[in-house]
């Protein structure tokens, strides 16, 4: 097992239970974090500890055993905001994915502030997490969604960001794309945001997982990820916002736990964030995504984003060379412009059909649009071939995929 300089790949696989398994006599090689990573025993234990001695529902009972459960939870927080470099913890809202929480910015905060003849702009590449719900609002309130295009190689192209931003209320755009491992320039759009009176909202699940996060240097105004794709559970997202902004935007959800008072005639909801989180909240996942961020933390941050850059960089050289000039690797050329997202095309053979070969080499990737449709048309592509990297990844995981690639390659050319 080959691992890159800085990181122990091989102690890392350990703590996986997932990855011992064999599948027809083959090693597993799971490449499909970019759509959920997979969970160190850590994160396992955290939750099933929670579940065996702690659990209660939150900021409701009185008793110990309610008074232990709600400090994990609420410690959940605080590991969460230090993690992404969050001031406050309070500015850290708990919610189901990130899906939910940009559809909250949305339903909150733009049916707040938004009017007809409004603008939206939005970005080519981004998931439909961060565009549907901007058409579902611009539907409603008649507002114009304005579309920043990609270059040839993957990159956001701004040259004509100015023109986009004049007059838009907003700026929702990805962190990185989940299709091209392309990385934005956050703090530059979030200024030139800024700069024409935007609010600005980040779609940084791809991002947060693999490189350092500090809201504060981002600049923006929203941030959401999801625990599922850093080490977490399912079922638990985060929206990162702006205090004075959290403050004035009315409830998303109605229900317990979001109020301060209600009455025959009307409520007065509580203070952030629990004004954005009504009912009983994921106490078991926020345990899971806490112990993900410890784990990772543990690893560094900046050894990650180290080992993801070269392990893409062996790749893209492995599978040029090995599957030769059949095989087309979309998004940008050099590997420090992007994150251990592959999306792989392979002349002549659908998507579906390279998975399917790839599976019976116990290769494990996501064939399909992954989400991003408008995206696949400006490729002119139906689906790709994705593989995605993360920290239990090491080279001989790249050169399983490559042999896989090649059969796949032979198999068709029959």
């Amino acid at each position: 097992m080959s691992g890159t300089d800085g990181l122990d790949v091989a102690t890392i696989r350990k703590d996986f239970p997932i990855l011992e398994q064999t599948q027809g006599g083959n090693r597993l090689v799971f490449l499909d974090s970019a759509a959920s990573s997979q969970h160190p025993r850590q994160v396992l234990d955290a939750m099933t500890q929670l579940y065996e001695t702690s659990y209660a529902n939150v900021h409701r009972g009185v008793y110990q055993l309610a008074e232990r459960a709600t400090n994990a939870y609420e410690g959940a927080r605080e590991r969460v905001a230090t993690f992404i470099g969050a001031d406050d913890a309070r500015e850290v809202v708990f919610t189901k994915n990130a899906t939910e929480a940009i559809n909250l910015v949305a339903g909150s905060w733009g049916r707040a502030n938004l009017r007809p003849g409004d603008a939206i702009v939005l970005t080519i590449m981004e998931h439909h997490a961060n565009i549907v719900p901007w058409q579902m609002l611009a539907a409603e309130l008649d507002l114009e969604i304005r579309w920043l295009p990609i270059t040839d190689d993957g990159l956001l192209d701004r040259t004509d960001l100015d023109r986009h931003l004049d007059g838009a209320r907003l700026f929702a755009f990805t962190a990185m794309s989940n299709v091209l491992g392309t990385l934005n320039p956050v703090a530059e759009l979030a200024t030139a945001a800024t700069a024409h009176g935007a609010v600005s909202v980040v779609d940084a699940c791809q991002w947060v997982p693999h490189l350092p996060t500090d809201v504060k240097e981002m600049g923006a105004d929203f941030v959401v990820f999801s625990g599922h794709k850093m080490l977490g559970p399912s079922g638990i997202g985060i929206l990162w916002g702006r205090s004075e902004l959290l403050e004035a935007m009315p409830p998303f959800l109605g229900g317990g736990g979001m109020i301060l008072n209600v009455t025959t005639e009307g409520f007065v909801p509580d203070a952030h964030p629990a004004k954005f989180e009504a009912g009983t909240p994921p106490i078991a996942e926020a345990v899971g995504l806490a112990a993900a961020v410890d784990y990772l933390a543990a690893i560094g941050m900046d050894a990650v984003r180290r080992h993801e850059v070269e392990l893409t960089a062996y790749a893209m050289r492995t599978l040029t060379d090995t599957v030769g000039d059949q095989l087309t690797i979309h998004g940008p050329s050099e590997p420090a412009a992007r994150g251990g997202v592959l999306s792989l095309a392979l002349d002549g053979v659908h998507a579906h059909d390279v998975s399917q070969v790839l599976d019976s080499h116990a290769v494990c990737i996501r064939p399909g649009h992954h989400c991003a449709k408008p995206l696949m048309r400006v490729l002119g592509v139906p689906a790709t071939a994705r593989a995605s990297l993360y920290v239990y990844n090491d080279t001989d995981d790249v050169d399983a995929l490559a042999a896989a690639l090649v059969d796949a390659r032979d198999f068709f050319a029959r």
